[in-house]
């Protein structure tokens, strides 16, 4: 596989910059202390996905990686206490969701053999 080509890795990257502009998108940035955390996060997922897309020997642990990102912004309304700010934590939930979903599914490319390739 070549350097900057994985779809999945693309959409990991527009998630994190995502993740990272949704205080402002949504007007919950006045909450500095729960914006930190998707700020952080979001940051994390960008430079995961600039890892996955420019080095293939280890995008498989960048994968496994962003998966558990994926979980931690899922659950970080609960953990941080703003699950009832919902223009704060629905991002949060949808973009976490979506982290794992993509990210699942290149581990799941990876691990399946593909039919017609030579060995």
């Amino acid at each position: 596989m070549r350097t900057w080509t994985r779809w999945q890795d693309w959409v990991s990257l527009v998630l994190g910059v995502i993740l990272f502009i949704a205080p402002w998108i949504f007007g919950t940035a006045i909450n500095g202390a729960r914006s930190w955390d998707v700020w952080i996060l979001g940051i994390i997922g960008v430079i995961l996905a600039l890892i996955a897309l420019a080095v293939v020997s280890v995008s498989t642990v960048t994968e496994w990686i962003s998966l558990i990102l994926g979980i931690l912004v899922f659950i970080s309304p609960w953990v941080f206490g703003f699950a009832t700010l919902g223009a704060a934590a629905w991002p949060a939930w949808i973009i976490g969701v979506l982290f794992v979903i993509v990210n699942a599914w290149a581990l799941y490319q990876t691990r399946t053999p593909r039919v017609g390739v030579p060995a």
